[in-house]
């Protein structure tokens, strides 16, 4: 058991420590050269490059606390797999998608 822990707490310091030590300017910022003018892209959030899969989780979240409250321990299954599937229709389904890229010229 120590020997868990004591890996769970290295892969902690290791994903605090890397983003502390990585605070170059280079490091957090991109670009690139197009005609002869510098760009720069825009760092996505965790939110924007997980969207689809987190809210997919909190639709199946929101769905198995409500089948746990109504229904027990059965219920929060049913609506585990309600919730999960009602969100992942909306989101890869029904949501109207519109993608737009944004390009800043410096």
């Amino acid at each position: 058991m120590k020997k868990y822990i004591t890996i769970f707490l290295m892969a902690i310091m290791l994903a605090v420590m890397v983003p502390i030590l990585a605070n170059t300017a280079d490091a957090q910022t991109r670009y690139y050269y197009k005609n002869g003018h510098r760009v720069y892209v825009h760092k996505r959030s965790f939110y924007q490059k997980h969207r689809n899969k987190l809210n997919v989780a909190a639709g199946a979240g929101g769905g198995a606390l409500v089948g746990g409250l109504l229904g027990g321990r059965r219920g929060a299954g049913i609506g585990l797999l309600a919730g999960g599937g009602g969100a992942a229709l909306y989101t890869y389904k029904l949501r109207h998608r519109r993608h737009r890229r944004h390009v800043r010229n410096y």
